[in-house]
């Protein structure tokens, strides 16, 4: 791990992946994210390439890939909303701690994500 300033930094914000079957159901419910405030930013890379097993049968998948950023503490409801505006049975949903970051953009984020007050 590379140290800031010879200091490590630990945040309180994770990534998280999420996985779609188009660029415009991973549009759609980056949107959402967005504009609920549970996520400050939803990236989408497409077209990725899946393979996987599924009901006992490999799978070979082309699917659209978000990236999210956003607090530890608004995971349960991001993944709820996700859930129910998703096409897949069991969607990715997985988070990883962010352990360190520019300050501003981190600043950002925080205020990007605040979910329960009034949108702008």
């Amino acid at each position: 791990m590379q140290k800031t300033e010879d200091r490590e930094q630990k945040t309180d914000f994770v990534v998280i992946f999420i996985t779609a079957g188009s660029i415009e159901e991973a549009e759609k419910i980056g949107k959402g994210l967005v504009e609920e405030k549970l996520a400050a930013c939803a990236n989408i890379i497409q077209p990725i390439k899946s393979i996987f097993f599924w009901e006992g049968k490999l799978c070979e998948e082309k699917e659209a890939l978000m990236v999210v950023k956003s607090k530890p503490e608004l995971f349960k409801p991001l993944m709820d909303y996700v859930k129910k505006n998703h096409s897949y049975k069991v969607p990715e949903i997985i988070a990883v701690p962010i352990i360190d970051g520019l300050p501003d953009y981190l600043t950002w984020v925080g205020e990007s994500c605040k979910k329960g007050e009034t949108k702008t």
